[in-house]
């Protein structure tokens, strides 16, 4: 597992989401707000607001908060314009890192971006710098606690996946996009412990960082993270895990 997975398992598990609900709350509104106005109100017909509603629910959002985020998309009821907007660029040692956001105004998020990037210790670059780097997969997180590795395996399989990895405290579930829903409905139906599952840039190659390059990546990626446009961070870099632990604690 990367050190950027590996980041979100450690936050996951010390419930740093929870601590930053507010946050995210907002990022799920913006997205079914998005999800609806690109695809329609429907999620049977669509599957990205399919996702999104599912991890609104997830959550714990009140479904009223989730019916007006998907009106306001569709224009039933008034509201801001919001627009995706991906931006790419090098973290410290070379690390490439890729943002996706959504916003109601790109000249004002490109600029905020780009001074995180610089301010610690990376640069935002052109479109398409590093998106090569990755491949979209879905990624399904599963506690090793209570899960049995070779029945987990048979499941995944034969629901779809595409690999299985041991990723430490728990196993990674690997998908295409369009096996994705498959396979983690599978799952959860086997009443399986799911620690997190979404449709993540998966980096195709890593970059090991230690000290001060190692701590000031992290401090990059939580200032992105808190960022109220930005949606999601992927980057391709692998820390040892006291080093993460260290940060994360």
């Amino acid at each position: 597992m990367s050190g950027h997975s590996k980041w979100h398992s450690i936050r996951h598990k010390k419930g740093a989401a929870d601590a930053r609900r507010g946050k995210l709350f907002t990022s799920l509104i913006k997205e079914i707000t998005v999800a609806a106005r690109l695809g329609g109100g429907d999620p049977d017909g669509n599957p990205r607001l399919r996702a999104a509603m599912a991890a609104a629910k997830s959550a714990n959002m009140p479904g009223e908060n989730i019916k007006r985020a998907v009106q306001k998309g569709t224009g039933e009821l008034p509201g801001l314009s919001y627009e995706d907007a991906v931006y790419e660029g090098y973290g410290p040692g070379g690390v490439a890192i890729l943002v996706e956001a959504v916003t109601d105004n790109k000249n004002r998020t490109v600029s905020d971006i780009r001074h995180v990037f610089s301010k610690f210790g990376g640069n935002l670059g052109q479109s398409g710098c590093v998106a090569h780097l990755f491949q979209r997969q879905g990624l399904i997180l599963i506690d090793k606690s209570g899960t049995d590795e070779d029945d987990l395996m048979t499941v995944v399989l034969e629901a779809g996946a595409e690999d299985m990895r041991d990723g430490g405290e728990v196993y990674e579930i690997y998908t295409s996009p369009q096996d994705y829903d498959a396979v983690l409905e599978e799952i959860r139906s086997h009443d399986l412990a799911v620690a997190s599952a979404d449709l993540s840039m998966i980096p195709q190659t890593t970059l090991q960082l230690a000290g001060k390059p190692a701590q000031q990546m992290l401090r990059l990626m939580e200032s992105l993270e808190d960022h109220d446009d930005v949606q999601k961070v992927f980057a391709n870099f692998d820390i040892e895990d006291a080093e993460l632990e260290a940060a994360a604690s």
